[in-house]
């Protein structure tokens, strides 16, 4: 629950960020608990988001198979820039594309350091 708990304060985090940089958003019914969408949508004039939040403090974020599955097809299905969004403690928000994680054996996964390194920051999304 705790964990729970964390995610949904990250949405909302997420959501205010967004919305004070003038961008339509939406939180998705049921978000972190069904793999049919990502948590939030965010819209702005030429600008279209689906971000699934993680707000976890370890060296990697995983999405299981079937979650991911569902994240690419909603991609391809609607045409909207999907992102994994990782709330780091201490540095603030970062994105990935879903084609940057790595699958394994139950999972797609992103270390810490490879997300780092690609650092896109929420700057660079609300350009």
């Amino acid at each position: 629950m705790q964990r729970y708990r964390k995610g949904a304060r990250g949405e909302r985090e997420l959501i205010h960020i967004f919305d004070g940089a003038g961008f339509s958003v939406i939180r998705a019914a049921g978000s972190g608990v069904n793999a049919l969408s990502p948590d939030i949508l965010a819209f702005r004039r030429g600008k279209q988001y689906a971000l699934e939040c993680k707000a976890w403090d370890s060296g990697r974020v995983a999405i299981d198979i079937e979650k991911f599955d569902a994240m690419l097809k909603w991609e391809e299905n609607t045409g909207i820039t999907t992102f994994l969004a990782w709330k780091m403690p201490y540095q603030g928000w970062y994105f990935a594309y879903l084609g940057e994680l790595e699958r394994n054996e139950r999972s797609y996964s992103i270390t810490k350091k490879r997300m780092l390194e690609i650092g896109r920051t929420l700057d660079e999304l609300l350009k």
